[in-house]
């Protein structure tokens, strides 16, 4: 889904002088020191830490504020075998959450119960009746996770019922944190720990990190088994678009070599089911858009309960059965997914989108599963501020997501209107909100003043970051293989986007699948074929012999390393009648 306006091109300025001294300096061709430059990366440590991030550079977890209240609770839990409930969110991040620290405490010699709420049925966060459930059965200590760090009324009913909590969170705090026995969240306006962006199972792998050696297990054994749960910290890193700068680059870097070679019987089957084979190397970009869907797929059409089993089976057999249930969850998903755009672009025909339209709100009878989804391709679509809600007229509610573009701050809107809503919660990029049905449209035209007086035009225009301007001739296998090397990429830390100027349009551009192109680009000598993914509408800009200037994004490229050819591949992101020489 293209964007309705043009995009800005904003070319970063470096000194090339700087850049041919950091190309010396790491034995790099000039484009990529030229790209490294641009992304805040111009010493030669510096660089060589981001290019080698290294496991010995993860912070100190007891680092995190309650962590050691938090590490000595549990291991008190586990030395007198106390019943115990880790009760997590529904997405990725927070069913791996719960499979990461079940399994820590399995190895420790002791089980917990887990619970994952049911979206449709009980919505986000904690509940009143679950905790009862779980104090019925006897739990005297709840470890929350993904969820509750906004939950204080809950918290203070499992205290009235006898059980301590501890909140494993990375969501905006309210004002006043809950009043649960540990709050481990790095975002805490108290807490000193120096990584604040993890995601909910970045912060588990924290209190693992912490809770193992205070059981007195080996260093050594301790280290393994950190590694191990890398892999799961890094697929829930890359689901949840946690930046992938900083200690997360670490985890996911690691955490992606690691899943070259899996044990986890369901893990193996859905890597298999997406059709990433085993031994080879994966991209976070395959994670995010293969991997990632069918983790999330269950909680968003059903239960995410089956997801955590899979997870933690050992049984191969049970895992082949719950991956392809995962894999018919998914397929569900992609159709409501188009169902609901459709009827949103039906919406948009009778109502047009309006530059005086600051935020938009579309609602209807949605299914509520995919609404973040939705939300986020209408924002790729309009590029301003977009909540998607389901009208629930038998429950006198609208509920939903919204999704935002990088100069608005989502959470801080809802936070300047909250009489509206019965929930909301959040951070900066994406939101959720339930309010009465009959304050729909108020919410609408409140959202849409408040972004009218905080967005300009430029705003609603997306930008292009473009790391470097180059021939075609500095475009070339060992430049290319150095930018790979910025990999894993993702949100924080895009793949390489170049400008190639002036170069001419060598052939008609071949169209594929209907909707995309192959496009031969030429500069001298030099020919470059790119991949145009949905750029058949744009054909005539691209005819041949025609000169332009065109933004390509560099990606690593499987399928071509597949059949022995080089292993990246240039995607044409933008492009525009030549106006640059090199």
């Amino acid at each position: 889904m293209r964007s309705l306006r043009a995009a800005r091109w904003c070319i970063a300025a470096v000194d090339r002088a700087e850049a041919l001294s950091l190309a010396a300096a790491l034995g790099f061709s000039p484009l990529a020191a030229r790209v490294l430059m641009a992304r805040g990366l111009g010493r030669p440590e510096q660089a060589r830490r981001f290019l080698r991030p290294n496991l010995r550079d993860l912070h100190d977890p007891l680092l995190m504020r309650d962590m050691p209240r938090a590490v000595e609770r549990l291991r008190v839990a586990l030395a007198r075998r106390e019943p115990l409930l880790l009760y997590g969110d529904y997405d990725a991040d927070g069913v791996t959450s719960v499979v990461m620290l079940h399994k820590a405490i399995e190895l420790a010699g002791h089980r917990a119960l887990t619970e994952i709420p049911h979206r449709l049925r009980d919505g986000y966060g904690l509940h009143a009746a679950l905790l009862e459930g779980a104090a019925n059965r006897g739990v005297r200590l709840l470890v929350s996770l993904d969820t509750g760090v906004r939950a204080a009324s809950a918290i203070q009913q499992a205290r009235r019922l006898g059980m301590d909590v501890i909140v494993v969170d990375h969501h905006l705090p309210d004002r006043e944190l809950p009043p649960a026995f540990a709050v481990l969240n790095p975002r805490r306006s108290d807490c000193p720990y120096p990584e604040k962006n993890l995601c909910a199972a970045g912060v588990t792998l924290k209190l693992i990190q912490a809770l193992l050696p205070a059981l007195g297990w080996p260093a050594q054994r301790i280290e393994k088994l950190v590694r191990s749960f890398l892999k799961m910290a890094a697929i829930a890193t890359v689901a949840d678009v946690a930046p992938l700068t900083g200690e997360n680059r670490i985890i996911v870097k690691h955490g992606l070599e690691g899943l070259r070679s899996v044990r986890n019987p369901g893990l193996r089957e859905l890597l298999r089911l997406a059709g990433l084979a085993e031994g080879e190397p994966l991209t976070a970009e395959q994670v995010a858009f293969r991997l990632a869907p069918r983790l999330n797929a269950a909680g968003r059409m059903a239960d995410a309960h089956g997801v955590v089993r899979l997870l933690l089976t050992d049984d191969e057999q049970y895992a082949r059965q719950a991956a392809a249930e995962l894999q018919d969850f998914n397929r569900q998903r992609q159709q409501t997914e188009n169902d609901i755009l459709r009827q949103v672009e039906e919406q948009c025909l009778r109502a047009p989108v309006s530059p005086e339209d600051a935020a938009l709100v579309f609602s209807g009878p949605f299914h509520r599963g995919v609404l973040g989804i939705v939300a986020a391709r209408l924002v790729e679509r309009y590029h301003r501020p977009v909540f998607v809600l389901a009208e629930l007229p038998a429950e006198g509610l609208a509920q939903g997501s919204g999704r935002s573009i990088s100069s608005f701050h989502l959470l801080e809107a809802l936070e300047a209107m909250p009489e509206l809503f019965v929930h909301y919660g959040g951070h900066r990029q994406a939101a959720g909100v339930t309010l009465p049905l009959e304050r729909l449209e108020e919410f609408r035209r409140r959202l849409n003043a408040y972004a009218s007086a905080r967005l300009t035009a430029d705003d609603f225009r997306p930008s292009l970051d473009v790391d470097a301007c180059c021939t075609l001739d500095e475009l070339n296998e060992r430049s290319a293989a150095e930018l790979l090397q910025l990999a894993p990429f993702g949100h924080g830390n895009p793949a390489p986007l170049l400008l190639l100027p002036g170069v001419a349009v060598a052939g008609q551009p071949a169209v594929f699948k209907e909707r995309h192109l192959r496009v031969a680009l030429r500069q001298g000598n030099r020919t470059l074929v790119a991949k145009a993914w949905d750029f058949a509408p744009r054909a005539a800009e691209l005819a041949a012999g025609a000169r332009v200037d065109a933004v390509v994004r560099i990606e690593a490229d499987a399928f071509a390393t597949a059949r022995g050819c080089p292993s990246w591949s240039a995607v044409l992101v933008d492009v525009r009648p030549a106006q640059m020489t090199v």
